[in-house]
């Protein structure tokens, strides 16, 4: 079994319990107690877990997959670099639509200055143009939903229903070789209306997201034009992202 592999099972285990110990790893996944413990290494970094005396505790819950204040304190740096390298295939004049997030708040902090036209339905994302002179800002309107600050609903996906624009930048809560996922029925309705309003679809996601399968499907891996990701990113999913005949930039 391949690392990625081995530390999906071991995400999807910590969605159920929060403490795992290492004589359970090791049988379950069927490897050695240093390979498991390298596996939790890497899980601590990318801020899943916390490695214990005997195993590890989870430090993702489902509310911590739903709130932007919590999202955004995760995979910082990567998503700073990520941010910027998103940023530089934006041209000016251009209709974005930006989804709500963390990853895709940092590509909206590196297109302040820019003329642009931008329909949003994260009220983070809006503040950040609030004070712009150079962007044309529309929010779609719809229910609030407070952790993450996206606006969501019929409202919202009948006035996304009357959007055409040049380029969509959409964060996201899992990739895998079976496509797109996230972690709410209503966001995925919003970003399904998203991605038919747009000419091109840029994913914006940590290495995190890599080999994860978030609670709802939205897509296939052919409706994404481009994927901006980090330098943490595994071979395997280059390859699986190439292989596909869709662009990778990796931010670094």
């Amino acid at each position: 079994m391949k690392a990625a592999e081995r530390q999906l099972k071991i995400q999807e285990l910590f969605s159920s319990q929060e403490f795992v110990d290492i004589e359970t790893l090791c049988r379950l996944l069927e490897a050695s107690e240093s390979t498991v413990r390298r596996d939790l290494s890497e899980l601590e970094k990318d801020g899943l877990l916390r490695r214990v005396h005997g195993g590890a505790l989870s430090l993702q819950s489902r509310d911590d997959l739903l709130d932007f204040q919590r999202q955004s304190v995760r995979c910082q740096e990567e998503k700073r670099l990520i941010g910027k390298a998103a940023a530089r295939l934006v041209e000016d004049e251009q209709t974005l639509i930006l989804d709500g997030g963390s990853t895709v708040a940092e590509v909206a902090r590196n297109l302040l200055g820019r003329r642009l036209h931008i329909v949003t339905n994260s009220i983070p994302i809006a503040e950040i143009f609030s004070d712009s002179r150079t962007v044309e800002l529309t929010l779609t309107g719809g229910f609030l939903y407070p952790r993450l600050g996206v606006l969501l609903g019929p409202f919202c996906e009948q006035m996304l229903g009357n959007v055409s624009a040049d380029v969509l930048i959409m964060g996201i809560g899992g990739i895998t070789e079976s496509g797109l996922s996230n972690n709410n029925t209503l966001i995925v309705s919003s970003e399904c209306r998203m991605i038919t309003a747009s000419r091109k679809v840029i994913i914006v996601a940590d290495h995190a997201k890599f080999g994860r399968k978030a609670l709802v499907h939205l897509a296939g891996l052919e409706e994404a034009d481009v994927v901006v990701t980090d330098s943490g990113i595994a071979p395997e999913f280059q390859e699986m992202i190439s292989s596909r005949g869709i662009e990778l930039v990796v931010a670094n």
